[in-house]
């Protein structure tokens, strides 16, 4: 046996192995927008991104401080700002704001254009450059997402839309930071160190937004409060950097255009939403380009 032949097996393993926790993360993300309509029970918009990011912080700077994990070296620090205000601050305030007048339907097939900025991102940021394949199948899925918003937004956009397409830009590029990021430390240790990097800007911004907004407490609130400071913003990222230093970030980008599918499944069982008959159709459109991306060189 050669040290090629005995080398597939373990590569292939790698590859599945991050697949699978890339997909994690999607799952994870997918259940963002109907956690954060729940969380809008209970907070306004800006106290809503304010605290999720305290209680984040709390979290991974607890298990940075048990585990005794040092500071990262002072040439990842500008990434890991990148991260935080992409990730952290950029996406989840850009589209908190558009959930107070747009539906978590109508976002989600919105946000299905992320798995293409993200790529683009990718690409000029690393040099790696896909096939022509992988390209076109991004840009069906794209095309796809456009067309359904503005049928949705009757032929203008809205403003929820403008959040949720300055949303993409911002996360794309903390997507792609922290994936290149994840390469040089585990991916804990990335949103842990981001989250951390906006503490004092998040304790500021919760004392101010609190002092402004009013709080009703519900059921609904605080698990939706729970579920994006714990299972979106932490969890949730850990899974996707470590899935995106395993098979590039290009590659896992694209499991993203599975998001919208399920965030419309969660959007009917949880909130009662009813969808248009564009909505699913957009959604398993975009969802097809999965295969072909994910069989294409990268």
């Amino acid at each position: 046996m050669t040290a090629q032949d005995s080398a597939t097996p373990t590569t292939s393993i790698a590859v599945s192995s991050g697949t699978l926790l890339a997909a994690l993360g999607v799952v994870a993300f997918s259940l963002t927008f109907p956690s954060t309509v729940w969380g809008l029970e209970s907070f306004g918009p800006w106290s809503l991104v304010a605290v999720r990011s305290v209680l984040a912080a709390l979290i991974a700077g607890g298990f940075l401080l048990a585990l005794r994990v040092p500071l990262p070296e002072r040439r990842h620090w500008a990434g890991l700002v990148v991260v935080a205000g992409g990730v952290v601050v950029g996406f989840p305030l850009l589209t908190t704001l558009a959930l107070v007048t747009s539906t978590t339907s109508h976002a989600a097939v919105v946000v299905g254009l992320l798995p293409l900025t993200t790529a683009a991102f990718a690409a000029l940021r690393t040099g790696r450059r896909p096939s022509r394949t992988f390209w076109l199948a991004a840009l069906a899925g794209a095309a796809v997402v456009i067309v359904f918003t503005v049928q949705q937004s009757g032929g203008a956009l809205q403003a929820g839309d403008l959040h949720l397409f300055g949303a993409l830009l911002v996360c794309a590029a903390g997507y792609t930071e922290g994936g290149r990021l994840a390469r040089l430390m585990p991916g804990w240790q990335v949103i842990g160190w981001a989250l951390v990097v906006c503490l004092p800007l998040s304790l500021a911004g919760s004392a101010l937004a609190l002092s402004v907004e009013p709080v009703r407490l519900t059921a609904h609130g605080v698990i939706g409060l729970l579920w994006v400071a714990a299972g979106s913003t932490f969890c949730g990222l850990y899974v996707w950097y470590r899935g995106m230093a395993s098979i590039g970030i290009a590659r896992a980008s694209q499991l993203q255009l599975a998001q919208p599918l399920l965030t419309l499944v969660w959007s009917v069982s949880l909130l009662g939403e009813r969808l248009s008959p564009a909505a699913p159709v957009a959604a398993v459109a975009v969802l097809v380009c999965i295969a072909v991306t994910q069989r294409a060189r990268i």
